[in-house]
Protein backbone atom coordinates (compact mmCIF):
# COMPACT_ATOMS: atom_id res chain seq x y z
CA UNK A 1 0.00 0.00 0.00
CA UNK A 2 1.25 3.42 -0.89
CA UNK A 3 1.94 5.81 1.95
CA UNK A 4 -0.01 9.10 2.21
CA UNK A 5 3.19 11.06 1.50
CA UNK A 6 3.71 9.11 -1.70
CA UNK A 7 0.15 9.85 -2.86
CA UNK A 8 0.61 13.56 -2.14
CA UNK A 9 3.86 13.59 -4.13
CA UNK A 10 2.19 11.90 -7.11
CA UNK A 11 -0.69 14.39 -7.03
CA UNK A 12 1.68 17.37 -6.83
CA UNK A 13 3.76 16.02 -9.71
CA UNK A 14 0.65 15.54 -11.85
CA UNK A 15 -0.50 19.08 -11.01
CA UNK A 16 2.86 20.62 -11.95
CA UNK A 17 2.97 18.60 -15.18
CA UNK A 18 -0.52 19.81 -16.08
CA UNK A 19 0.42 23.44 -15.45
CA UNK A 20 3.48 23.08 -17.67
CA UNK A 21 1.38 21.71 -20.53
CA UNK A 22 -1.16 24.52 -20.02
CA UNK A 23 1.52 27.23 -20.21
CA UNK A 24 3.04 25.64 -23.29
CA UNK A 25 -0.37 25.48 -24.95
CA UNK A 26 -1.01 29.17 -24.25
CA UNK A 27 2.47 30.38 -25.23
CA UNK A 28 2.88 31.35 -28.90
CA UNK A 29 5.07 28.89 -30.80
CA UNK A 30 8.63 29.94 -31.53
CA UNK A 31 8.97 30.68 -35.26
CA UNK A 32 10.76 28.22 -37.48
CA UNK A 33 13.38 30.63 -38.81
CA UNK A 34 14.98 30.50 -42.22
CA UNK A 35 17.74 32.70 -43.63
CA UNK A 36 16.50 35.03 -46.38
CA UNK A 37 19.12 36.44 -48.74
CA UNK A 38 17.29 37.54 -51.90
CA UNK A 39 19.03 38.03 -55.20
CA UNK A 40 19.41 41.65 -56.34
CA UNK A 41 19.28 42.75 -52.70
CA UNK A 42 21.97 43.81 -50.23
CA UNK A 43 20.60 42.27 -47.04
CA UNK A 44 20.27 39.02 -45.16
CA UNK A 45 17.74 38.36 -42.38
CA UNK A 46 16.01 35.52 -40.57
CA UNK A 47 12.26 35.33 -41.24
CA UNK A 48 9.72 32.66 -40.29
CA UNK A 49 9.26 30.00 -42.95
CA UNK A 50 6.39 30.67 -45.30
CA UNK A 51 6.89 34.44 -45.44
CA UNK A 52 5.37 36.20 -48.43
CA UNK A 53 7.33 38.12 -51.04
CA UNK A 54 5.79 40.83 -53.18
CA UNK A 55 7.34 41.09 -56.61
CA UNK A 56 9.28 44.23 -57.39
CA UNK A 57 7.13 47.07 -58.67
CA UNK A 58 7.52 50.73 -59.58
CA UNK A 59 5.40 53.11 -57.52
CA UNK A 60 4.97 56.84 -58.25
CA UNK A 61 5.67 58.93 -55.18
CA UNK A 62 5.37 62.72 -55.51
CA UNK A 63 7.55 63.46 -58.54
CA UNK A 64 9.66 60.36 -58.10
CA UNK A 65 9.34 56.71 -59.09
CA UNK A 66 10.40 54.23 -56.43
CA UNK A 67 11.24 50.56 -56.85
CA UNK A 68 9.56 48.61 -54.04
CA UNK A 69 9.80 45.10 -52.59
CA UNK A 70 8.05 43.77 -49.47
CA UNK A 71 9.05 40.67 -47.49
CA UNK A 72 6.39 40.00 -44.85
CA UNK A 73 5.42 37.31 -42.34
CA UNK A 74 2.21 38.02 -40.41
CA UNK A 75 -0.49 36.26 -38.44
CA UNK A 76 -3.78 37.51 -37.03
CA UNK A 77 -2.96 39.53 -33.91
CA UNK A 78 0.77 39.37 -34.58
CA UNK A 79 3.60 38.95 -34.61
CA UNK A 80 4.48 40.72 -37.85
CA UNK A 81 7.98 40.52 -39.29
CA UNK A 82 8.75 42.60 -42.38
CA UNK A 83 11.55 43.98 -44.51
CA UNK A 84 10.67 46.84 -46.86
CA UNK A 85 13.12 47.52 -49.69
CA UNK A 86 12.99 50.81 -51.62
CA UNK A 87 15.25 52.41 -54.21
CA UNK A 88 15.14 55.36 -56.54
CA UNK A 89 16.77 58.17 -54.55
CA UNK A 90 20.48 58.09 -55.22
CA UNK A 91 23.09 59.72 -52.95
CA UNK A 92 23.96 63.22 -54.12
CA UNK A 93 26.10 65.05 -51.52
CA UNK A 94 26.23 68.14 -53.73
CA UNK A 95 22.44 68.55 -53.55
CA UNK A 96 21.35 67.05 -50.20
CA UNK A 97 22.70 65.32 -47.12
CA UNK A 98 22.44 61.61 -46.47
CA UNK A 99 19.96 62.14 -43.63
CA UNK A 100 17.76 64.22 -45.95
CA UNK A 101 17.79 61.22 -48.28
CA UNK A 102 16.80 59.00 -45.35
CA UNK A 103 13.93 61.40 -44.49
CA UNK A 104 12.55 61.15 -48.01
CA UNK A 105 12.64 57.37 -47.86
CA UNK A 106 10.99 57.30 -44.41
CA UNK A 107 8.08 59.40 -45.69
CA UNK A 108 7.62 56.97 -48.58
CA UNK A 109 7.89 53.96 -46.24
CA UNK A 110 5.12 55.26 -43.97
CA UNK A 111 2.84 55.83 -46.96
CA UNK A 112 3.47 52.48 -48.66
CA UNK A 113 3.86 50.04 -45.76
CA UNK A 114 0.88 50.80 -43.51
CA UNK A 115 -1.76 49.61 -46.04
CA UNK A 116 0.06 46.27 -46.27
CA UNK A 117 -0.62 45.62 -42.57
CA UNK A 118 -3.76 47.57 -41.68
CA UNK A 119 -6.69 45.54 -43.02
CA UNK A 120 -9.25 47.18 -40.73
CA UNK A 121 -9.65 50.59 -39.10
CA UNK A 122 -7.24 51.95 -36.54
CA UNK A 123 -4.71 54.72 -36.36
CA UNK A 124 -1.13 54.43 -37.57
CA UNK A 125 1.52 56.33 -35.62
CA UNK A 126 5.27 56.61 -36.20
CA UNK A 127 7.39 58.11 -33.39
CA UNK A 128 11.07 58.94 -33.79
CA UNK A 129 13.28 57.41 -31.07
CA UNK A 130 16.95 57.79 -31.95
CA UNK A 131 19.64 57.82 -34.63
CA UNK A 132 21.17 54.48 -35.59
CA UNK A 133 23.82 53.15 -37.93
CA UNK A 134 24.74 49.67 -39.15
CA UNK A 135 28.16 49.01 -40.64
CA UNK A 136 28.53 52.69 -41.50
CA UNK A 137 25.07 52.96 -43.09
CA UNK A 138 23.03 55.82 -41.56
CA UNK A 139 19.60 55.12 -40.14
CA UNK A 140 17.03 55.70 -37.43
CA UNK A 141 14.84 53.85 -34.96
CA UNK A 142 11.09 54.45 -34.71
CA UNK A 143 8.25 53.27 -32.50
CA UNK A 144 5.52 52.07 -34.85
CA UNK A 145 1.83 51.52 -34.04
CA UNK A 146 -0.73 50.23 -36.54
CA UNK A 147 -4.12 49.61 -34.97
CA UNK A 148 -3.58 47.20 -32.06
CA UNK A 149 -0.09 46.25 -33.24
CA UNK A 150 2.90 48.00 -31.68
CA UNK A 151 6.61 47.50 -32.24
CA UNK A 152 9.85 48.82 -33.66
CA UNK A 153 11.12 49.89 -37.07
CA UNK A 154 14.85 50.15 -37.86
CA UNK A 155 15.59 51.99 -41.11
CA UNK A 156 18.90 52.18 -42.98
CA UNK A 157 20.06 53.70 -46.26
CA UNK A 158 22.83 52.01 -48.23
CA UNK A 159 24.37 53.57 -51.31
CA UNK A 160 21.89 51.65 -53.48
CA UNK A 161 18.76 51.00 -51.42
CA UNK A 162 16.71 51.86 -48.35
CA UNK A 163 15.65 49.14 -45.91
CA UNK A 164 13.03 49.24 -43.15
CA UNK A 165 13.08 46.34 -40.69
CA UNK A 166 9.75 46.09 -38.85
CA UNK A 167 8.54 44.04 -35.88
CA UNK A 168 4.93 44.39 -34.63
CA UNK A 169 2.88 42.46 -32.09
CA UNK A 170 -0.19 42.85 -29.88
CA UNK A 171 1.77 41.42 -26.93
CA UNK A 172 5.22 42.49 -25.82
CA UNK A 173 7.89 39.87 -26.56
CA UNK A 174 11.34 41.42 -26.28
CA UNK A 175 13.14 38.11 -26.89
CA UNK A 176 11.34 37.48 -30.17
CA UNK A 177 11.81 41.10 -31.24
CA UNK A 178 15.54 40.97 -30.53
CA UNK A 179 15.96 37.65 -32.37
CA UNK A 180 14.51 39.18 -35.50
CA UNK A 181 16.04 42.66 -35.40
CA UNK A 182 19.53 41.41 -34.53
CA UNK A 183 19.56 38.97 -37.46
CA UNK A 184 19.51 41.74 -40.08
CA UNK A 185 22.77 42.32 -41.94
CA UNK A 186 23.85 44.67 -44.74
CA UNK A 187 27.29 45.30 -46.29
CA UNK A 188 29.69 47.72 -44.71
CA UNK A 189 29.56 51.15 -46.30
CA UNK A 190 32.83 52.17 -47.88
CA UNK A 191 33.65 55.84 -47.36
CA UNK A 192 34.88 57.60 -50.53
CA UNK A 193 38.46 58.77 -50.47
CA UNK A 194 38.88 62.53 -50.31
CA UNK A 195 41.64 64.33 -52.16
CA UNK A 196 43.88 66.67 -50.21
CA UNK A 197 43.11 70.34 -50.77
CA UNK A 198 45.83 72.30 -52.62
CA UNK A 199 47.94 74.56 -50.45
CA UNK A 200 47.05 78.24 -50.51
CA UNK A 201 49.61 80.65 -51.91
CA UNK A 202 49.65 84.39 -52.17
CA UNK A 203 48.68 83.95 -55.85
CA UNK A 204 45.65 81.79 -54.98
CA UNK A 205 43.82 83.69 -52.29
CA UNK A 206 41.34 81.74 -50.22
CA UNK A 207 37.63 82.48 -50.07
CA UNK A 208 36.60 85.58 -48.13
CA UNK A 209 35.35 85.01 -44.59
CA UNK A 210 31.61 84.39 -44.37
CA UNK A 211 29.66 87.24 -42.76
CA UNK A 212 28.14 86.42 -39.38
CA UNK A 213 24.98 87.77 -37.78
CA UNK A 214 25.21 90.80 -35.57
CA UNK A 215 26.47 90.02 -32.06
CA UNK A 216 23.21 91.41 -30.70
CA UNK A 217 21.33 88.45 -32.21
CA UNK A 218 22.06 84.83 -31.35
CA UNK A 219 23.19 82.91 -34.44
CA UNK A 220 20.99 79.90 -33.65
CA UNK A 221 17.91 82.04 -32.95
CA UNK A 222 15.21 82.59 -35.60
CA UNK A 223 16.32 86.20 -35.99
CA UNK A 224 19.95 85.15 -36.32
CA UNK A 225 19.16 82.55 -38.94
CA UNK A 226 17.08 85.09 -40.90
CA UNK A 227 19.84 87.70 -40.79
CA UNK A 228 22.47 85.13 -41.73
CA UNK A 229 20.42 84.02 -44.72
CA UNK A 230 20.11 87.64 -45.86
CA UNK A 231 23.84 88.33 -45.55
CA UNK A 232 25.36 85.09 -46.85
CA UNK A 233 25.66 84.26 -50.55
CA UNK A 234 22.78 82.09 -51.70
CA UNK A 235 23.57 78.44 -52.41
CA UNK A 236 21.69 75.72 -54.26
CA UNK A 237 20.75 73.92 -51.06
CA UNK A 238 17.81 74.32 -48.71
CA UNK A 239 14.94 76.59 -49.56
CA UNK A 240 16.82 79.45 -51.20
CA UNK A 241 16.01 79.97 -54.90
CA UNK A 242 18.24 78.05 -57.30
CA UNK A 243 19.78 79.69 -60.33
CA UNK A 244 18.72 78.15 -63.62
CA UNK A 245 20.78 77.79 -66.75
CA UNK A 246 19.73 81.24 -67.93
CA UNK A 247 20.61 82.82 -64.59
CA UNK A 248 17.01 83.27 -63.48
CA UNK A 249 16.08 82.18 -59.97
CA UNK A 250 13.84 79.14 -59.63
CA UNK A 251 10.79 79.60 -57.39
CA UNK A 252 10.73 78.08 -53.93
CA UNK A 253 8.93 74.76 -53.59
CA UNK A 254 5.44 75.14 -52.19
CA UNK A 255 4.68 73.45 -48.83
CA UNK A 256 3.34 69.90 -49.06
CA UNK A 257 0.23 68.73 -47.21
CA UNK A 258 0.84 66.40 -44.28
CA UNK A 259 -2.75 65.90 -43.13
CA UNK A 260 -3.15 65.18 -39.41
CA UNK A 261 0.32 65.64 -37.92
CA UNK A 262 -0.09 64.36 -34.34
CA UNK A 263 1.57 61.04 -35.11
CA UNK A 264 4.50 62.68 -36.91
CA UNK A 265 5.62 64.93 -34.04
CA UNK A 266 8.78 64.11 -32.10
CA UNK A 267 7.81 66.66 -29.43
CA UNK A 268 4.10 67.31 -28.80
CA UNK A 269 3.45 69.18 -25.51
CA UNK A 270 0.03 68.94 -23.90
CA UNK A 271 -1.96 72.19 -23.76
CA UNK A 272 -2.91 73.86 -20.51
CA UNK A 273 -6.51 73.82 -19.29
CA UNK A 274 -7.15 77.49 -18.36
CA UNK A 275 -9.27 78.69 -15.47
CA UNK A 276 -11.80 80.38 -17.76
CA UNK A 277 -12.32 77.07 -19.59
CA UNK A 278 -12.87 75.34 -16.25
CA UNK A 279 -15.40 77.98 -15.26
CA UNK A 280 -17.22 77.57 -18.56
CA UNK A 281 -17.09 73.77 -18.38
CA UNK A 282 -15.41 73.73 -21.79
CA UNK A 283 -14.32 70.47 -23.39
CA UNK A 284 -14.00 68.83 -26.79
CA UNK A 285 -11.61 68.90 -29.75
CA UNK A 286 -9.62 71.88 -30.97
CA UNK A 287 -8.09 71.72 -34.45
CA UNK A 288 -5.00 73.86 -35.06
CA UNK A 289 -3.69 74.47 -38.57
CA UNK A 290 0.11 74.71 -38.64
CA UNK A 291 2.96 75.37 -41.04
CA UNK A 292 6.25 73.57 -40.34
CA UNK A 293 9.51 74.86 -41.74
CA UNK A 294 12.35 72.85 -43.27
CA UNK A 295 13.98 72.24 -39.88
CA UNK A 296 10.82 70.81 -38.30
CA UNK A 297 9.78 73.90 -36.29
CA UNK A 298 6.26 75.32 -36.27
CA UNK A 299 6.29 78.78 -37.83
CA UNK A 300 2.55 79.44 -38.00
CA UNK A 301 -0.34 78.12 -35.92
CA UNK A 302 -3.99 79.14 -35.81
CA UNK A 303 -7.05 77.41 -34.37
CA UNK A 304 -9.73 76.69 -36.95
CA UNK A 305 -12.30 74.97 -34.72
CA UNK A 306 -13.07 74.29 -31.07
CA UNK A 307 -14.36 76.04 -27.96
CA UNK A 308 -13.24 79.70 -27.83
CA UNK A 309 -11.63 79.38 -24.37
CA UNK A 310 -9.58 76.35 -25.49
CA UNK A 311 -8.23 77.72 -28.76
CA UNK A 312 -5.35 79.83 -27.45
CA UNK A 313 -3.95 77.07 -25.16
CA UNK A 314 -4.04 74.73 -28.15
CA UNK A 315 -2.21 77.27 -30.33
CA UNK A 316 0.41 77.78 -27.59
CA UNK A 317 1.02 74.04 -27.40
CA UNK A 318 1.19 73.71 -31.19
CA UNK A 319 3.87 76.42 -31.39
CA UNK A 320 6.06 74.29 -29.10
CA UNK A 321 5.71 71.11 -31.17
CA UNK A 322 8.71 69.80 -33.06
CA UNK A 323 8.86 67.51 -36.10
CA UNK A 324 11.48 65.60 -38.04
CA UNK A 325 12.54 67.55 -41.13
CA UNK A 326 10.72 66.54 -44.32
CA UNK A 327 12.51 66.20 -47.66
CA UNK A 328 11.19 65.75 -51.15
CA UNK A 329 13.67 64.43 -53.70
CA UNK A 330 16.40 65.29 -51.24
CA UNK A 331 15.28 68.90 -50.87
CA UNK A 332 13.97 70.14 -47.48
CA UNK A 333 10.38 71.30 -47.76
CA UNK A 334 7.77 73.02 -45.62
CA UNK A 335 4.74 71.06 -44.49
CA UNK A 336 1.20 72.19 -43.73
CA UNK A 337 -1.35 70.21 -41.77
CA UNK A 338 -3.40 70.12 -38.59
CA UNK A 339 -2.80 69.11 -34.97
CA UNK A 340 -5.83 68.04 -32.94
CA UNK A 341 -6.13 68.45 -29.18
CA UNK A 342 -8.82 66.71 -27.13
CA UNK A 343 -9.76 68.60 -23.96
CA UNK A 344 -11.55 66.75 -21.16
CA UNK A 345 -13.65 68.71 -18.70
CA UNK A 346 -11.80 69.02 -15.42
CA UNK A 347 -13.66 68.24 -12.17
Amino acid sequence: MKSPNCKIFVLLFALVLGLVHLVQAQSPPTPDWELLRPEKEQFAVRLPKGSTYEEASKVPYHKMELNTRFYISKTEGGPVFAVVSLSGIKPNPAAYTEMQRVNSYVDAFKTLFVPKIRTKGGLAQVTYLRERSLHGNPGREYRLTIGKLTGTAHVYATTRRFYALVYLNEKKDETLEEQFLSSFAIPERMQPATAAAPAMTEHTPGPPPRPRPSSAIAEDSPEGRKQANEELPKSDEGVTPEAGANGEAKPKRAPISGGVLNGKAIVLPKPDYPAEAHAAGASGTVVVQVTIDESGMVTLARAISGHPTLRQPAVNAANQARFSPTSLMGEPVKVTGVITYNFVKQP
